[in-house]
C-alpha cells in the first residue's frame, strides 16, 4: 500500500485473495463520533464568538484556533475510526503521510471557519464554499487512508467512494448552513441550535468516514496468514490520538472559557464606553442647558455668574475698573404682539449679533433672559464705558430686516462700574439695574451711570411697598381726604371727590403721588382701589345719616384696574355689601387710561354704568381730546384739567379752548367740571361761560371728612360765601 495512489475495484489483479472480514470495535466507533461533535461544537462556539471581535488581529487568532479546533477533531475522529478498524493482516502507519492528512484538514478547517464567519454570503457562494471544504476533508480523509502500511492493496468501490465524497461535501453545507440559523433568535435558542448543529455535523462527518472505510477492500496475497488484529504501532497511534484528543478537549474548553471572559469584558467595555459616552454627550449637553442660552446660543445668568465671578476676582487682584452693563430693548413688547414670539425671537438672535459685534474679543455678554442684556467689560487705561456703550446703540440703530419690513430697535443701558460702585458680582448688577431703570425711565435709548441717589431712591421705595402692604393688610394708616365740588347754578354742595392718603410712621402723610405708582408697578393696586371704593361707600352712608342726601362722592380709577374685566362684578359686590345707592357713586377716569384700549374701555364702562354708577372723565384736554372717541364712551361728566384753567383770567387762548370744551361737553350732553379754580375772576370766567361745577382751592383744599362736614354744613351754599368776600 505504498505510495498516495488510489485503486479501484475495477482494476483488482488476478492473483491475490480478496478480504471481507474486517471488523470495527463499536466503543471507538462511538468515541469517533463523540469527538467529531465535540470539535463541531467548540467550532461553531469560537464563529459565534467572532462575529463580536471587532479588532483585527483578535479575529485572526480566534479564527485560526477554531481551525485547529475543527481539523483536530475531523483528524482524530478519522485515526480513532482507523483504531476502531480491525483487519486480519498487520498494519502500520506512515509518520509522514499521516502528518500530511493533518495539514489536509487544517486547511480544510481554516476555510470552513472562513466561510462561518463571512457575513451576507449567498447560497451560490456557500455551496461552493462546501464543495471545496468537503473535498478538502475527503483528501484529509483517503490521504490518511494512504498512510496505511501492509502486505495487503487498498482497493475502493467507486458507488461507496463517491457516496463519501458527497456526504463530505453535503455535511460542510448543511454545517454553514446551521451557523448561519444559530445566531438569530433567543439566547436559549441560539444554544440549543449550537448543540443540535454540533450533534449534525459530528453525525455527519463521522458518516463520511465510515462511508469512506465501507469503501475500502483489501487484497493480499494466496498464502498470507491471516489473523484479526490492530495495526502494529497502535499503542503510539493511541498516544497520537489521545494526545489530539485531549488538545481538542483543553481548546475546546479554553475557547469556551476566554469566549465568554471576553465576551463578558469586552462587553462590559462597551456598555462602560456606552456610558462614558453618554455620560459626557450628557454633561456637555447639560453644561449647555445650564450655563448657555438656547435661543442666542449666549452665556445665560447662570454661566454668567461663573464667569463673571472668575473675572471679578481676577481684577480685584489686578486692581483693574471692570464696567458692569444692563442693556434692555426698547418697547420689545410690541413685537411680540403685533409680529409674533417667532418673530420676538429672531429679533432677539439679531440683537444678540449686533451687541456682539460691538464688544472686544475678551468682553462678557450673556442674556439675562426675556430682552435684558448683560455686558461685563474690562477697562483699561484707554478703554471708555459711555463709548463702548454708545458704540452698541449705535449698532442697534441699523434697521432690521425680516417678515418684509425694516424695524429700527432702540436699547437703554445702565453701567455700574468696578470697584466704585460695589465690590462684588451682586451689586454691581444691582447697580447697573438701577441705572438701566433710570434710562428707561428718561425717555429710553439713553445711557445712564449708577449714582448712590438711586440707590436711595429704590431703597425708599421698597421700603414704602412693604409698609404699604402691610397698611392695606391691617387696614392702618390709610385715609380719604375729600375736595367739595360746587354746582354753580345753585350754589350748593354737589358733590365730594375722593383723594387717598396714607400717613406713614416715619414720612407722615403721603399724597398719591409718592405710593400710587409703586402700587401699580407691584401689582397690587387693585387691593388699593377696592379699598378706597369699600371707604367711600361708607362715608356716603355716613353722609346720608348726616343729612346730606343724594349727595355724590367721585372715586378714580387707576388706568390698570380699567383693562380688568372683574372691575364692574367688583363694583356690584361692593355696593350691595356696603348697602350704598349707585346713583351716589361716581367713578373718574383719565383719558389716556381709555384710550390705552378704547373699544375693551367702552363694554367695561357700559357695565358699570348699567350698574347706576355714574361715569367721569378727569383732566381732559391733556391727551387726545377727540370726538371721534368721546362721542362712543357712556359718560356722564367731563373735567376740565387744571392746566387751563390757572391762566384763564389773563390767556385769552386758554380762555377759547375751556370755552370750546364746555360747549363741545354740553353738545354732548354733559356735565362739565372745571378743576383747580382758586381765584374769583376764574370762577367768574367759567359763571359766564355756563360752567356746571368748579372745584378749587377757592372752596377748599382736600380735607378730612369731619372737617368737610364741619365746614359744609347741610344747606350750606359755598358759592354765596365766596361771592360775599369777593
Amino acid at each position: 500500500m505504498e505510495g498516495l495512489s488510489i485503486r479501484f475495484l475495477a482494476d483488482l489483479p488476478e492473483q491475490g485473495r480478496l478480504l471481507l472480514d474486517c471488523e470495527h470495535d463499536p466503543w471507538l466507533v462511538v468515541l469517533s463520533y463523540v469527538l467529531a461533535s465535540v470539535g463541531s461544537l467548540s467550532t461553531l462556539t469560537i464563529a459565534r464568538h467572532l462575529d463580536q471581535v471587532q479588532r483585527r488581529s483578535m479575529r485572526l487568532v480566534w479564527g485560526l484556533l477554531g481551525g485547529l479546533c475543527l481539523a483536530g477533531a475531523i483528524w482524530s475522529m478519522h485515526f480513532i475510526g482507523m483504531l476502531a478498524f480491525q483487519a486480519p493482516v498487520a498494519i502500520r502507519y506512515d509518520l509522514a503521510t499521516t502528518v500530511l492528512s493533518l495539514l489536509v484538514a487544517l486547511a480544510a478547517a481554516l476555510l470552513a471557519v472562513y466561510y462561518m464567519v463571512t457575513p451576507r454570503s449567498g447560497l451560490s457562494r456557500q455551496l461552493l464554499a462546501a464543495i471545496i471544504i468537503g473535498l478538502g476533508i475527503s483528501a484529509m480523509h483517503y490521504s490518511g487512508m494512504a498512510a496505511i502500511r501492509s502486505e495487503a492493496q487498498a482497493y475502493y468501490d467507486v458507488g461507496l467512494f463517491s457516496l463519501s465524497i458527497v456526504i463530505a461535501v453535503s455535511a460542510s453545507f448543511a454545517a454553514l448552513l446551521l451557523n448561519r440559523y444559530v445566531r438569530h433568535g433567543s439566547q436559549r435558542r441560539q444554544r440549543w441550535m449550537k448543540y443540535s448543529a454540533a450533534l449534525v455535523m459530528g453525525a455527519a462527518i463521522a458518516s463520511m468516514h465510515y462511508t469512506g472505510m465501507a469503501a475500502l477492500n483489501l487484497v493480499v496475497p494466496e498464502g498470507t496468514p491471516l489473523q484479526l488484529r490492530s495495526a502494529d504501532n497502535s499503542v503510539q497511534l493511541v498516544l497520537i490520538v489521545a494526545s489530539i484528543t485531549l488538545l481538542i478537549l483543553s481548546l475546546s474548553l479554553a475557547a469556551a472559557w476566554i469566549g465568554r471572559k471576553l465576551d463578558d469584558k469586552e462587553r462590559d467595555l462597551q456598555r462602560v464606553t456606552t456610558l462614558l459616552v453618554q455620560l459626557d454627550q450628557a454633561k456637555a449637553s447639560l453644561e449647555q442647558a445650564a450655563h448657555f442660552d438656547p435661543l442666542t446660543e449666549l452665556l445665560n445668568r447662570r454661566g454668567f455668574n461663573r464667569v463673571f465671578a472668575a473675572t471679578l476676582e481676577e481684577h480685584a487682584v489686578t486692581g483693574r475698573s471692570l464696567a458692569v452693563m444692563f442693556l434692555d430693548v426698547d418697547h420689545f413688547k410690541r413685537i411680540n404682539d403685533s409680529l409674533g414670539h417667532d418673530a420676538g425671537d429672531e429679533l432677539l438672535r439679531v440683537v444678540a449679533q449686533r451687541i456682539r459685534s460691538a464688544l472686544r474679543e475678551r468682553d462678557i455678554i450673556a442674556r439675562f433672559g426675556g430682552d435684558e442684556f448683560c455686558v461685563v467689560a474690562s477697562l483699561d487705561s484707554n478703554a471708555d464705558p459711555r463709548a463702548l456703550a454708545a458704540r452698541m446703540l449705535e449698532h442697534m440703530k441699523e434697521p432690521i430686516s425680516f417678515s418684509g419690513r425694516k424695524i429700527v430697535m432702540t436699547t437703554s443701558v445702565g453701567i455700574s462700574l468696578f470697584p466704585q460702585d460695589g465690590g462684588n458680582a451682586d451689586e454691581l448688577l444691582k447697580h447697573a439695574d438701577l441705572a438701566l431703570y433710570q434710562s428707561k425711565g428718561s425717555g429710553r435709548n439713553v445711557v445712564h451711570f449708577f449714582n448712590p441717589h438711586l440707590k436711595q431712591k429704590a431703597s425708599f421705595e421698597l421700603q414704602l411697598e412693604e409698609d404699604l402692604r402691610q397698611a392695606l393688610q391691617q387696614d392702618s394708616g390709610l385715609t380719604l381726604f375729600y375736595q367739595p365740588i360746587i354746582d354753580l347754578r345753585s350754589g350748593a354742595l354737589s358733590k365730594l371727590e375722593a383723594l387717598v392718603r396714607w400717613h406713614h410712621p416715619q414720612h407722615g402723610l403721603l399724597t398719591p403721588e409718592r405710593f400710587i405708582a409703586i402700587a401699580e408697578a407691584n401689582g397690587f393696586i387693585d387691593q388699593l382701589d377696592n379699598w378706597v371704593l369699600r371707604r367711600a361707600c361708607i362715608d356716603l352712608n355716613s353722609l346720608d345719616h348726616m343729612g346730606y342726601p343724594g349727595l355724590k362722592i367721585a372715586v378714580n380709577c387707576s388706568a390698570l384696574n380699567l383693562a380688568n374685566d372683574q372691575l364692574p362684578g367688583r363694583i356690584e359686590q361692593l355696593l350691595n355689601s356696603t348697602r350704598c345707592p349707585a346713583h351716589c357713586l361716581e367713578l373718574e377716569v383719565t383719558e389716556s387710561a381709555l384710550l390705552s384700549n378704547i373699544n375693551r374701555a367702552i363694554g367695561l364702562l357700559e357695565n358699570i354704568r348699567a350698574l347706576g354708577v355714574s361715569l367721569s372723565i378727569d383732566d381732559f384736554g391733556t391727551g387726545y381730546s377727540s370726538l371721534a372717541y368721546l362721542r362712543r364712551l357712556p359718560l356722564d361728566t367731563l373735567k376740565v384739567d387744571r392746566s387751563f384753567i390757572q391762566d384763564v383770567a389773563h390767556s385769552s387762548q386758554d380762555r377759547e379752548i375751556v370755552h370750546a370744551i364746555i360747549a363741545m361737553a354740553h353738545a354732548l350732553h354733559l356735565k362739565v367740571v372745571a378743576e383747580g379754580v382758586e381765584t374769583a375772576e376764574q370762577l367768574a370766567f367759567l359763571q359766564e361761560r355756563d360752567c356746571d361745577q368748579v372745584q378749587g382751592y377757592l372752596f377748599s383744599k382736600p380735607v378730612p371728612l369731619e372737617e368737610i362736614v364741619a365746614r359744609f354744613p347741610p344747606h350750606y351754599r359755598p358759592l354765596e360765601r365766596v361771592a360775599a368776600r369777593s
